[in-house]
């Protein structure tokens, strides 16, 4: 596989930071002329961010980059561009390594450089198996691990490793002695789409050099170009932003399948009636601990228009309004509504509801799916409740509203 022209990018991230810099290292050691841009944030504090070049001999060059708005990330993207112009411009590089600082999301970095006029070849998350489940179950905020990428970040561990992991279609897997087949299982569950790529994996075995015959009756080898190693490839085999952010939108995402295999389950519980909001409300805490990670959409019964947001990790609930069911919009808004939105509506329309449903995908280590799936039955509307009808279900209490302002 060639490296195509330009200057091909390819991101890499991830919170497990030794699994980050090993698969750097490894496409510098693979493919020749590349260089690694890096932003190191731990120095935020005191005003400034360290970026450094730098290839497999070491560091070509360093400097810094001011704050903006007291934001290490906002620095980040308005040196990250320019810097990869002047790479392209210089010439010489054939692959662009931009290693992203712990806690940076490759989603708003892709979209930055696409934004940018330059061509992202690939996204990459790096992973650890055997960290997986205590980064998912961790609930600290970043900021106490001196992880916060801004004064006002309050994202947690495990919420920024779920994004992480999630929003990248490869994931480079470190060979861990500490990993089993829970642990593997577990990654695999999380992110079923992902193509997977041992770090330490060899080159591809090169093929039998062809050979020409010389003037003097002997045969000689004819030169061939080096093959790429299977992470060389994987950053370089194409990304679409568009579809990788449509891909986490939970009106269309690609949410996991059901499965079941090394102690590791995930349930897909899909259903045709509105939750109560009262009982939903008071079940939260449950549900939200019942699974390492759970995600999806639902519909309340009291706010029939409001496609909602389930987003949990670490013991913590992220719930948040993402717009209305597309069966709520009249038919001329259609028209502005994505493609893809569409088209995964349609898969799943129902004459009298339409879109509205309730999505939810739960992922964990010994899953209690019986238990779960009682409770969220619970939360339903019974069929007294159901049978009231729309207007009666709006003058339910309605107990998401304090969440929802937050």
């Amino acid at each position: 596989m060639a490296v195509p022209p330009g200057l091909p990018v390819v991101i890499v991230g991830g919170l497990h930071a030794d699994a980050r810099r090993a698969a750097v290292a490894r496409l510098l050691a693979d493919v020749p002329g590349s260089v690694v841009l890096h932003h190191d944030l731990a120095t935020a504090a005191a005003g400034t961010v360290v970026r450094t070049i730098r290839d497999a001999s070491g560091i070509l060059d360093a400097g810094e980059a001011p704050l903006v708005n007291d934001c290490a990330c906002c620095a980040l993207r308005e040196d990250l561009v320019p810097e990869l112009e002047r790479l392209r411009d210089t010439g010489g590089t054939r692959l662009a390594v931009v290693e992203l600082w712990d806690s940076v999301e490759p989603k708003a970095m892709a979209e930055v450089v696409t934004a940018g006029g330059l061509t992202v070849t690939g996204v990459i998350t790096a992973v650890d198996p055997a960290l997986v489940l205590p980064y998912l179950g961790n609930g600290d905020d970043l900021a106490d691990g001196g992880l916060a990428a801004a004064a006002t970040d309050q994202r947690t561990v495990a919420d920024t490793f779920a994004r992480q992991l999630e929003y990248a279609p490869v994931l480079a897997v470190a060979d861990s002695p500490e990993a089993d087949d829970e642990d593997r299982e577990l990654l695999a569950q999380l992110h079923p789409t992902a193509r997977q790529v041992r770090i330490g994996q060899d080159l591809p075995p090169e093929a039998a050099e062809p050979s020409e015959p010389s003037g003097d009756g002997l045969t000689v080898p004819t030169p061939r170009r080096r093959a790429l190693s299977p992470l060389a490839q994987a950053a370089l085999a194409g990304f679409d932003v568009e579809a990788a952010a449509a891909a986490q939108h939970p009106a269309c995402a690609l949410l996991p399948a059901e499965a079941d295999a090394h102690g590791v389950s995930t349930l897909v519980w899909s259903m045709r009636r509105p939750f109560h909001p009262e009982r939903l409300y008071a079940a939260l805490e449950d549900l939200t601990c019942a699974a390492a990670r759970s995600r999806g959409r639902f519909w309340l019964a009291d706010k029939p228009d409001t496609l909602f947001h389930w987003d949990a990790a670490g013991g913590a609930l992220c719930v948040e309004s993402t717009g209305p069911w597309l069966a709520s919009l009249p038919d001329a808004a259609w028209d502005m509504v994505p493609p893809v939105r569409r088209a995964a509506a349609a898969l799943d329309w129902h004459p009298e509801h339409g879109d509205r449903c309730q999505h939810l995908v739960f992922t964990s280590p010994g899953l209690d799916r019986d238990g779960l799936e009682r409770l969220l039955e619970s939360c339903l509307l019974t069929d007294a409740e159901y049978a009231a009808g729309p207007d009666a279900w709006q003058r339910l209490p309605h107990a998401f509203d304090t969440l929802l302002e937050v």
